[in-house]
């Protein structure tokens, strides 16, 4: 006969999961941040800069950021970071690059 699954555990296992993944996702965006020197920006200016990337719906501006992002990651131009911080590539919804607020970020 076969054993009766145990839905709860299987429930508790998941979202322990998800806490952990979403926890190892926060991380790595802070890492991001502290590697591109944006760390050196005020939280305002920085949350602005998001907000003007994320509503920024011209694709042509995007891939230009995604194309400097990649520079960015290949060059190894990121301030002495730890080995924890060398596999930023793989983490979900990181931003694909930044540019500095002089260079123009703003939303279109």
């Amino acid at each position: 006969m076969r054993k009766p699954r145990d839905f709860d555990a299987e429930l508790k296992a998941l979202e322990d999961k998800a806490r952990e993944l979403k926890t190892r996702k926060v991380q790595q965006l802070g890492e991001l941040v502290i590697a591109t020197g944006a760390d050196e920006l005020s939280s305002d200016e920085l949350a602005g800069a998001l907000v003007g990337i994320a509503e920024t719906k011209d694709t042509s501006k995007r891939e230009a950021w995604a194309k400097r992002g990649v520079m960015f990651f290949e060059s190894g131009s990121r301030r002495a970071a730890p080995a924890s911080q060398r596999n930023l590539r793989g983490a979900p919804a990181q931003p694909s690059g930044t540019q500095s607020p002089a260079s123009g970020s703003g939303s279109t």
